[in-house]
């Protein structure tokens, strides 16, 4: 069972719904401690305090705002968790939204929330239901870790999860990243969707959806373990040089297919909808006629007209 991260409540208007936070997500990958290279003696991190020049034990260690060099403004656990927002012990849905209206490169790590006693199994599956059958998605805030936070609230196999989102001014403008305007054509975005179409695929499951960086690291410690040769490295392959767009589309779809033990037959090609007609542009009505006006003398310092 994971341990809980925080416990509050989710606050649906009038509605209140004691939860538990718990973690979502599994770390598996393998973590490595430093070592000193000549006697392999474990390298430490240490908390020493400047003033005293001596290590400090975490029980006399506590938060604090750095006003100036001299001069640090204590705060503790218990003035966070009495802060003046609504939001410092609960969970506020402030609206709800189509999940395809939030940007994905908002969305952060992803929290289970657990309903806290019998007294919240009705109010939690009232908040589920209603969401499962909206089909949208709650946005909230809530404050942790001295910080208040935005979140969005789905629900996953009857389970509410609550997402870390970033605040608008938390994503960096893209656009100074484009590129160079270029030119593509029709036939380049129909190989391109030739190619996206092989490489589909109905689940995130399976073989070349594994770890594969975890599993070479587990060989080779236990290569190591027995004093056996290391696994040899695959040769990398170096990258080609695309000269031609549309060959390289269509012998990635020939090796895509083959990798899926499909006949390398031609790429199916997708029809692009015809470009919109511009509308031809109104006739502007002909200027009247005016008497021609004598010439003004042109100022100094610039050339007259080429004939």
């Amino acid at each position: 069972m994971p341990r809980t991260i925080w416990s509050g409540a989710i606050s649906f208007g009038l509605v209140t719904v004691p939860i538990n936070v718990v973690g979502a997500t599994e770390d598996h990958s393998i973590h490595f401690h430093q070592y000193h290279l000549e006697d392999m003696g474990r390298v430490r991190y240490r908390k020493v305090c400047e003033l005293e020049d001596r290590e400090v034990p975490q029980d006399e260690i506590g938060k604090g705002y750095e006003l100036t060099r001299t001069q640090v403004i204590p705060i503790t656990d218990e003035d966070l968790s009495n802060l003046p927002l609504p939001t410092a012990k609960a969970i506020e849905i402030d609206a709800f939204v189509p999940l395809a209206s939030i940007d994905p490169i908002r969305i952060s790590d992803g929290y289970y929330l657990q309903p806290a006693g019998q007294v919240a199994a009705k109010p939690y599956k009232l908040l589920v239901q209603a969401l499962s059958r909206s089909s949208k998605v709650a946005v909230a805030k809530y404050a942790w870790s001295g910080r208040e936070r935005l979140g969005l609230l789905r629900v996953r196999d009857g389970v509410l999860v609550l997402h870390a989102m970033r605040w608008p001014d938390e994503i960096r403008d893209p656009t100074e990243l484009l590129p160079a305007p270029v030119e593509i054509t029709d036939e380049e975005i129909e190989g391109a969707l030739a190619l996206m179409d092989t490489m589909t695929a109905d689940s995130l499951e399976g073989p070349e959806f594994q770890d594969q960086y975890t599993e070479a690291v587990a060989r080779i410690i236990e290569a190591k373990r027995g004093n056996k040769p290391l696994p040899e490295a695959p040769e990398p392959e170096e990258p080609a040089q695309v000269l031609d767009l549309m060959a390289a589309l269509n012998a990635s779809v020939q090796q895509a297919k083959r990798s899926r033990g499909e006949g390398a037959g031609p790429a199916e090609v997708h029809e692009l909808p015809p470009p919109k007609k511009r509308a031809p542009a109104k006739k502007q009505p002909a200027k009247k006629a005016t008497a021609k006006k004598t010439p003004t003398k042109k100022a100094p310092g610039r050339n007259p007209r080429s004939a």
